[in-house]
């Protein structure tokens, strides 16, 4: 069979090619869940999915962004904890309701059952 678009014809063998209608990210089995998000720039928030689009815009609640240190803003700013000012905690602000901008968003994961690890990768010396 062929198909004409805008002067060119296109011609397939068999039947036409289906289009995909799924997309990549599976965030609706994430609904009603806490996620972290991580966004360009560095900024980190978590919060509880509420909606999401096939553009990754999101609609966390509860959210709580970490606060990244002055000098380093690829970094979270440690505060001394109230009760025991011996232990460092990560100093976070509570936002509320976000509309998260799906371009922005780099990273998305759950955050219940995950964790942070040391880059394995990375040289303890500089090179030479």
């Amino acid at each position: 069979s062929t198909q004409s678009t805008w002067g060119k014809t296109i011609s397939y063998c068999g039947q036409m090619p289906k289009q995909r209608k799924e997309t990549l990210c599976q965030l609706e089995k994430q609904l009603e869940h806490p996620v972290h998000v991580k966004f360009s720039g560095g900024r980190e928030v978590t919060g509880i999915l509420k909606g999401c689009d096939t553009m990754l815009n999101l609609v966390l609640d509860e959210t709580r962004e970490y606060l990244r240190d002055l000098d380093d803003p690829y970094k979270r700013r440690l505060v001394e904890d109230p009760e025991d000012p011996s232990t460092l905690m990560e100093d976070t602000r509570y936002l509320g309701i976000v509309v998260c901008r799906g371009t922005a968003v780099m990273c998305i994961m759950p955050y219940e059952g995950t964790e942070e690890i040391a880059n394995p990768f990375a040289t303890q010396e500089p090179a030479l």
